[in-house]
């Protein structure tokens, strides 16, 4: 997979184990796994280490405790995922502590998270309150069904993405590619984008910077209304 990526030009790759009550969550073993692979590989592509951080109580005092252990490549920037099922009314309350902590959460694929499909709305809010957004990059290519692109087309048209990533577990159906999402979203919104969103973004978080300026997210557009021009009598 590491040398895959290399070959499609990634320069840095980020594992993010699991960090929930299914996966025991060791730090430690995590470092020595990554140095062992890395001196396998040689110098490229530079790996780096973060988690898939699940949003339980004994996880948020953790990382209140030791973010270094948690986050990417011990920065401030933290993944952030959500239950497929249910999504707690006290998020917002969720996002503040952990900002308050010095942390900053990155969404990541709420696009294909099946509550926020019945609920995109709520990606605007979270933006607005300081949040950032890392989409699939195969779900805007179409890899992970309709409804997956086209939130992310959505999003992506208003603002309100930030990374994509390749979320990559094999070199079959999930591959650690990311050109033909960068090649589309050249085509589409423009090569300064592109590398926005898939180099400078990327490298602010791995080097603990902010991100660089990005364009005002959009709010929502209100649901479409019908009215009838006809009625029984």
């Amino acid at each position: 997979m590491c040398r895959m990526a290399a070959s499609d030009g990634t320069t840095h790759l980020v594992a993010t184990p699991h960090c929930n009550y299914e996966y025991p969550f060791q730090p430690e073993v995590n470092r020595e796994k990554l140095c062992e692979l890395q001196a396998a590989l040689g110098e490229q592509p530079k790996l780096l280490l973060g988690c898939d951080f699940h949003l339980s109580y004994d996880n948020i005092s953790a990382i209140i405790k030791d973010r270094g252990s948690f986050t990417i490549n011990q920065s401030r920037y933290v993944l952030v995922e959500f239950d497929d099922q249910f999504i707690p009314e006290n998020m917002d309350h969720v996002f503040y502590d952990l900002q308050v902590a010095g942390l900053v959460p990155i969404l990541t694929h709420p696009e294909r998270n099946p509550v926020l499909h019945r609920k995109p709305e709520m990606i605007y809010q979270w933006v607005t309150r300081g949040c950032l957004v890392q989409i699939t990059a195969q779900s805007l290519t179409g890899g992970f069904g309709n409804t997956a692109r086209r939130l992310s087309e959505t999003w992506l048209a208003r603002n309100l993405v930030h990374f994509f990533a390749s979320d990559a577990h094999n070199t079959t159906r999930r591959p650690p590619l990311l050109s033909l999402c960068y090649d589309r979203i050249a085509a589409e919104k423009g090569p300064d984008e592109a590398a926005r969103l898939l180099r400078q973004n990327p490298a602010a978080v791995i080097e603990d910077r902010p991100l660089p300026p990005s364009p005002e997210p959009l709010a929502p557009q209100p649901p479409k209304r019908w009215f009838s021009w006809f009625r029984r009598r």
